[in-house]
C-alpha cells in the first residue's frame, strides 16, 4: 500500500515542490519515497511506499522497467502476481527478476502484454501512474471496484495526479476554486460522487478505467469545469471492465442449484482469503461479529497455522457496541483476539483529525470507529482484511428487504395522503420506536428502528416509485431541500437508466446502484483515508472480482429469503459458526451522533453553524441550515445526518481548504 502523485506539464516545478507534494503522502507510505522526474519529457513521478511484500530495495518506486521503456508509480497489492510470473515464464518471456515484489511483476506484463491486458489479468486493488518513455503518454489506471483512490486534473498549465487531494493542493500555486455545483452533490449524498471531486478541474478516475494522455493534452482543461473528460484532446477514458455488463452476465446465466451455488461460493472466498493473506509483513483482520467479517475470518482461520490476529472496539453505550459479540466469534474459532473500549470522549477526540484525514468533505460518521479500529490494529500489524461489500453483493443493507415492503403499504396512497402520513411518523420519538423494536420477531427486528422511521418520514412526501424510496434514502439535502443557493444540478451515475438495463428486480438495482456509487464512494473511500492515517493497508476479500461475478450469478431468492438478506453467505458461514453467534439484527458501525450534537458537542457544532461561520464563505443557506439545527436541537425532528454533512464541510472549510 503506498501513496503516488506526479504531474505532466511544459515547465515543471522545481524538485523540491514535487518533492512536498509526495511527502503530503507520508502516511500512506512511511517505509521509503522518491520522486522521477524527466525535465526534457516534462513527466514527473512521486511515490510514498509501505513495504508489504519484498521489504527490500528492490521494492522501491517509482520503478524502471527491466527495457527502460516504462516507469510505474504503484498504489496496492496483484494478489495473484505470482501467477503472473508463472503465465509470463511459461509462455517463454525472458525476465530476470531482480526481486519479488508485485510492482516489478506489474511492469514486466506491461512489457509483455501492454497495459490494457495487463490490468484485464491482474487481481487485486490498485491505482498505477505509468510513463511510457517511447511514446511519451502517460497512463493512469484504477481497480475494478475502486478500492484504491485517485484524483487527477489541472492547474496552472499542468496536469496532475495523486492519491489524495492533499498532494495536489501541493501543487505550486493551486488555485483550483471550490465548486458550488459538487458542494451540493456532497450535501446530498454526504460524500462526492465520482467522477467529481470538490475542486473545479479536477475529477475521480472511476473504477475499471484507463486513462491516457501525452504532453500536449495537459496544458488545458475542458472547457466547461465540470465537463467530464472521456476525451478531450488526445486524452482517452476507457473502461476495461465494467461494473454494468458483470451484472449483465451474471443474471443471464444463474445457478440453478442451491447446494453447487453454495459450494463455489465458499470456494471463491476461500481461494480470495488465501490469496489475500500472504504478506512479509504481520496480517490481521477487523471483527464485526457480523455476517461479514466472521466469513472473512473463519475462512482465514480454516487455512492457517496459527491463531489468526483479530481486531475490534467496543463502545459503553449498548446500542452502539458489538464487541461481546466479536469476542464471541473469536472465541470460538480460536483467533488470537484484540479489543479496545473507548469512551466517548475518546471517539469525540477523533473529530479535529478527519478534515485533514478526509481531504475532501466527508460525512459518513463511522469514519470515527473506522479510524479507531485502525489505529488500534495498527499497533499489532500492517495489513487487516475486511469484509467490506458483503451488503452489496449479497444484499445486506435494510433498505433492500425492507424497500419493497414498505412501497407495497404506502404506493395505494395518493400523494396528498403519503404527505399526511409522515407527520405521524415524525410525532412519534425514535426512543418509543425503539421500544418498539425490541418486541419485534428476531427477523423483524432492526436496530435504531427510531432513527429509519424518522428518515422514512422525511421523504414519503416526495416518492412516486419504489426507484424514487432508494434514490430519497440514499439523500439528505434533496433539490427539494437545496442548502446551496445558485447550485446547478449535474449528472451522476444515478441518473443514467443503462446502469441497471435489464435489471427487472428493485432489490437488484438497487444493488448496482450501490456497488457503482456508495461503495467506492463512501465505503471505500472512508477505509481507506482511515486506515492510511496510520499506515495500515487494508483488503476486502469479497471484491476479488471473480467472486463478484459469481455473486451476480446467484439468484434473488437465495439472497433474500424468511426477510433477511445474505441468505447464501450464512449458509457458507454456519459451516465454521454456530448459527447462534451470529444471528441478530444488522447494527451497522454508528455512534450515538444525535444525542452529542444535543450534549457534549453542541457548543462545538453551535460555533461552526453560527451565522458568521456559515457567512465566511457564501457557500450556504444561512436560514435554512440554521432552522435544521434548532429543530434538531429542539428535538423536534431528528437531522443528524444531514447535519453532520454540513459540520463536516464547515470543519473541512475552517482548515483552509478553500
Amino acid at each position: 500500500m503506498c501513496g503516488l502523485t506526479g504531474a505532466l506539464a511544459p515547465r515543471l516545478p522545481a524538485l523540491a515542490a514535487l518533492q512536498k507534494m509526495a511527502d503530503s503522502l507520508f502516511h500512506r507510505g512511511p517505509d521509503d519515497g522518491d520522486v522521477w522526474l524527466d525535465n526534457a519529457a516534462g513527466i514527473a513521478l512521486g511515490h510514498r511506499r509501505l513495504a508489504i511484500l519484498d521489504l527490500s530495495p528492490a521494492g522501491h518506486q517509482p520503478m524502471l522497467s527491466e527495457c527502460g521503456r516504462f516507469v510505474i508509480a504503484f498504489n496496492g497489492e496483484i494478489y495473484n502476481h505470482l501467477e503472473l510470473r508463472d503465465e509470463m515464464e511459461s509462455a517463454g518471456y525472458p525476465t530476470a527478476w531482480r526481486g519479488h515484489s508485485d510492482t516489478e511483476t506489474l511492469l514486466a506484463c506491461i512489457v509483455a502484454w501492454g497495459i490494457k491486458a495487463t490490468l484485464v489479468r491482474a487481481v487485486g486493488m490498485f491505482a498505477i501512474a505509468l510513463w511510457d518513455r517511447e511514446e511519451r503518454r502517460l497512463h493512469l489506471a484504477r481497480d475494478r471496484f475502486g478500492e484504491k483512490p485517485l484524483y487527477y486534473g489541472w492547474t496552472r498549465g499542468a496536469f496532475v495526479f495523486a492519491s489524495e487531494l492533499k498532494a495536489l493542493r501541493r501543487y505550486p500555486e493551486f488555485d483550483n476554486p471550490i465548486d458550488r455545483n459538487v458542494v451540493a452533490l456532497y450535501l446530498q449524498f454526504c460524500y462526492v460522487p465520482a467522477p467529481y471531486a470538490i475542486y473545479r478541474h479536477v475529477f475521480k478516475l472511476e473504477p475499471g478505467c484507463l486513462l491516457s494522455l501525452s504532453l500536449a493534452d495537459a496544458a488545458s482543461p475542458p472547457s466547461a469545469a465540470l465537463e467530464v473528460p472521456t476525451q478531450h484532446g488526445g486524452l482517452t477514458i476507457e473502461r476495461y471492465w465494467s461494473l454494468a455488463g458483470m451484472v449483465q452476465r451474471g443474471l443471464a446465466n444463474p445457478f440453478q442449484d442451491e447446494r453447487e451455488a453454495v459450494l463455489q461460493l465458499e470456494t471463491a472466498l476461500s481461494n480470495a482469503v488465501c490469496q489475500q493473506s500472504f504478506a512479509d509483513v504481520p496480517l490481521g483482520a477487523f471483527l464485526s461479529g457480523g455476517i461479514d467479517s466472521s466469513t472473512i475470518v473463519a475462512l482465514m482461520q480454516a487455512q492457517a497455522s496459527k491463531p489468526v490476529r483479530t481486531f475490534t472496539i467496543g463502545f459503553d453505550d449498548a446500542n452502539y457496541n458489538e464487541a461481546e459479540h466479536a469476542k464471541e466469534v473469536a472465541k470460538y474459532l480460536g483467533t488470537e483476539h484484540t479489543e479496545l473500549y473507548v469512551t466517548s470522549q475518546q471517539a469525540r477526540d477523533v473529530i479535529p483529525l478527519l478534515p485533514d484525514m478526509y481531504c475532501e468533505p466527508f460525512a459518513d460518521s463511522s469514519q470515527i470507529p473506522t479510524y479507531l479500529v485502525s489505529r488500534m490494529a495498527r499497533r499489532h500489524v500492517s495489513v487487516s482484511l475486511s469484509g467490506d461489500a458483503g451488503d452489496e453483493l449479497f444484499c445486506g443493507y435494510n433498505r433492500y428487504f425492507w424497500g419493497r415492503r414498505i412501497w407495497r403499504r404506502v404506493s395505494w396512497m395518493p400523494p396528498t395522503t403519503r404527505r399526511m402520513l409522515a407527520p405521524l411518523l415524525l410525532m412519534i420519538p425514535t426512543r418509543v420506536w425503539d421500544a418498539i423494536a425490541k418486541g419485534l420477531p428476531g427477523a423483524l427486528r432492526v436496530a435504531r428502528l427510531g432513527d429509519k422511521v424518522h428518515k422514512l418520514g422525511h421523504r414519503l412526501m416526495t416518492i412516486s416509485s419504489q426507484d424514487d424510496l432508494y434514490r430519497s434514502l440514499v439523500s439528505e439535502w434533496t433539490p427539494l431541500t437545496a442548502a446551496v443557493p445558485g447550485a446547478q444540478p449535474i449528472r451522476i451515475m444515478l441518473d443514467d437508466p443503462a446502469t441497471v438495463q435489464g435489471v427487472s428486480e428493485s432489490e437488484q438495482r438497487m444493488m448496482v446502484w450501490d456497488a457503482l456509487t456508495y461503495l467506492p464512494d463512501d465505503i471505500l473511500h472512508k477505509v481507506d483515508r482511515a486506515a492510511m492515517a496510520v499506515s495500515l493497508e487494508t483488503r476486502v476479500p469479497f471484491l476479488d472480482h471473480r467472486v463478484a461475478e459469481l455473486a451476480w450469478r446467484i439468484p434473488l431468492n437465495m439472497k433474500i429469503r424468511e426477510g433477511q438478506g445474505k441468505w447464501i453467505l450464512r449458509q457458507v458461514l454456519y459451516k465454521y459458526i454456530p448459527k447462534k453467534l451470529v444471528e441478530r439484527p444488522k447494527a451497522g458501525f454508528g455512534l450515538p451522533l444525535s444525542t452529542w450534537l444535543r450534549g457534549p458537542l453542541r457548543d462545538w457544532a453551535e460555533d461552526l453553524l453560527s451565522e458568521e461561520s456559515l457567512s465566511r464563505h457564501g457557500m450556504l443557506d444561512n436560514g435554512r441550515i440554521r432552522r435544521t439545527w434548532q429543530q434538531h436541537v429542539a428535538g423536534t425532528h431528528e437531522w443528524t445526518a444531514r447535519l453532520w454533512a454540513v459540520l463536516m464541510l464547515q470543519a473541512w472549510l475552517a482548515k483552509g481548504s478553500a
